[in-house]
């Protein structure tokens, strides 16, 4: 299992999620709102980014980081990211389940 994380533009949200709905059993993702800084200009003010974070099955992932890369982009800078984590271990709070994105 791995976990897809992307740092996005908050006005590509929408189409972002209409990329991913077409992904047939695509578990959930979690979407917050944050703040992002340049390290390399500091003096620059934190901009507002949109963070989506989802678990998905190693053979979706490839599927997943070409619709958040399709649908997210503009051609300008500030575009965003994607991180592909593994993930050792999930567990359902309410029942217990192990490994599993759903």
């Amino acid at each position: 299992m791995k976990e897809v994380k992307a740092i996005i533009q908050p006005f590509m949200l929408s189409e972002v999620l209409r990329g991913l709905q077409t992904i047939n059993d695509l578990p959930a993702a979690t979407v917050s709102e944050v703040r992002g800084f340049s390290v390399v200009h500091p003096d620059v003010e934190p901009q507002k980014r949109i963070k989506l974070e989802m678990m998905v099955p190693h053979e979706m992932v490839e599927q997943v980081v070409t619709a958040i890369e399709k649908h997210a982009h503009t051609g300008n800078p500030g575009d965003g990211r994607i991180f592909v984590i593994s993930v050792d271990d999930t567990v359902k709070i309410r029942t217990g389940e192990r490994d599993t994105a759903t």
